[in-house]
């Protein structure tokens, strides 16, 4: 006897942060949805991600504020690091949130096991057979293979492993530049790991602004962490008990040893099995599944959310992703993603940096004119107050009518901070606007109005006290 199919208005491959929205939503519009999943249940985010990553930060930026304690009169000695206690919190913390994320999703059909297409309809999964006129791929990512001679005989750690440490290595080279490496590359190094970061371009976290990239890198070494820009990776090996790191800088080889390699270059759109070609879905080199404006892929019943389609690998995308693709799967909406505001992002480096519109890098590529405001931290009151002026806020806008395009904030708090130019700008604020919003003080938040009164100048406005003042200067006479 065949196997039985199991039919459904949609399903959902993935039940990720990205996938679960999507579910969600197409039950919400009365939709019959099913999930598909191999577990283990939860999602990258809170299982290999955001969540234990942020539970692991809590515990070095405590360190690193208690060590710095003496700049504010407090006197910190004999700190200790009880890293098995930290791991435990660590899970403890992230079992709660998937738990949580798992009563959730076994409210829905469920399927466990690894599915592929056997045609543009159908799925396999093992010995199950499903069929839906739609789907949703929100398969996620893996780590990125990278061809690296030597670096899987010397061994490794890639971010999971990094967030399943129960010791800290004595020292570790960490591959890469991006968030991930700057995150967890730092906490390694307030830990007590000699850290040292190979990384290609010219500053950490390579697609951000120079000016934010270059403080971060300057930052990053007034630490004690070895920053070596310009790395280009040539092999690995071992010595003596070390790992080495071989590569080429300013035209010479040179070496990194150390007890551990962190691998931290990126992931990549997990797709393996998944036999997109039987299903007619088009993906490009990297694994990418390529779709439109409204989530669909070259098949019209299929569409791809999330880190699986190779953009933006941000939670709260890969959400709106999912919501945005269920709702055009299920209504025939043709809703189309924005992401103007949506791909606003932070990392939780030390400083902290989040970014929110265009950022001046991409202004310049398209052409774009216009004003920028820039305010330092250390410049700030309430920053100098908490001890913590290391970096500034900017802002850019529309030389016309002053409508704010984008800002980003290296600083305390940034990933904080930086809601309050999210939502003037989803209002369609212009700085004149923007800089006549009452703030308390003294606050962190207030620095948003120096930039915002820059660019005003910039522009030729007039700026909030100017009336007063020059009532002042004609009572007198000066």
């Amino acid at each position: 006897m065949p196997d039985p199919v199991h039919r459904h208005d949609l399903i959902v491959i993935g039940a990720g942060s990205a996938g679960y929205a999507a579910a969600r939503t197409a039950r919400d519009v009365g939709c019959d949805v099913a999930l598909v999943d191999h577990g283990p249940l939860g999602g990258l985010c809170i299982l290999r991600g955001c969540m234990p990553s942020k539970a692991l930060l809590a515990s070095s930026d405590a360190l690193h504020d208690a060590r710095d304690a003496g700049a504010l009169g407090i006197g910190a000695h004999g700190l200790t690091i009880d890293m098995p206690f930290i791991a435990a919190r660590k899970r403890e913390l992230v079992r709660g949130f998937a738990d949580y994320r798992i009563e959730g999703i076994e409210a829905f059909p469920l399927y466990a096991g690894r599915a592929r297409f056997v045609s543009p309809t159908r799925l396999a999964i093992d010995g199950t057979l499903l069929e839906a006129p739609k789907y949703v791929i929100a398969t996620g990512s893996v780590v990125q293979p990278r061809d690296l001679p030597g670096l899987a005989q010397a061994g490794y750690v890639d971010s999971d492993g990094v967030l399943e440490l129960e010791a800290i290595p004595e020292s570790v080279v960490v591959l890469g530049g991006g968030y991930t490496a700057c995150e967890l590359g730092q906490f390694l190094a307030r830990m007590g790991a000699r850290t040292t970061m190979l990384i290609r371009s010219a500053h950490l976290l390579t697609p951000a602004d120079d000016d934010v990239g270059d403080a971060l890198t300057g930052y990053f070494r007034e630490e004690g962490i070895e920053v070596v820009t310009h790395a280009a990776l040539l092999d690995v090996g071992r010595r003596e008990g070390k790992k080495l790191v071989r590569y080429l800088h300013e035209g010479r080889e040179r070496e990194a040893a150390a007890g551990e390699i962190f691998y931290a270059l990126g992931r990549a759109p997990n797709v393996a099995g998944l036999d997109l070609e039987k299903a007619g879905v088009e993906y490009g080199p990297g694994g990418e599944i390529i779709v439109d404006g409204t989530m669909r892929t070259s098949n019209p019943g299929i569409y791809a959310v999330g880190d699986v389609t190779g953009d933006y690998m941000l939670v709260h995308v890969a959400i709106y992703q999912g919501e945005v693709a269920a709702r055009n799967a299920c209504l025939q909406t043709g809703e189309v993603a924005d992401y103007r505001l949506v791909s606003a992002h932070t990392v939780f480096c030390e400083p902290q940096f989040a970014a929110a519109g265009r950022s001046e890098k991409d202004l310049r590529r398209d052409g774009i004119e216009y004003v920028r405001g820039r305010y330092d931290f250390a410049e700030h009151g309430k920053a100098q107050c908490l001890g913590k002026t290391k970096g500034f806020v900017k802002m850019m806008a529309d030389p016309v009518d002053g409508e704010i395009l984008g800002a980003a904030v290296l600083g305390p708090q940034a990933s904080e901070l930086i809601h309050e130019v999210i939502v003037a700008m989803r209002f369609g604020s212009t700085v004149d606007q923007f800089m006549r919003i009452p703030h308390l003080h003294p606050t962190l938040a207030e620095i948003w109005t120096y930039p915002a009164e820059e660019c005003a100048v910039q522009l030729g406005r007039k700026i909030p006290g100017d009336d007063q003042v020059e009532l002042a200067t004609s009572m007198t006479g000066e």
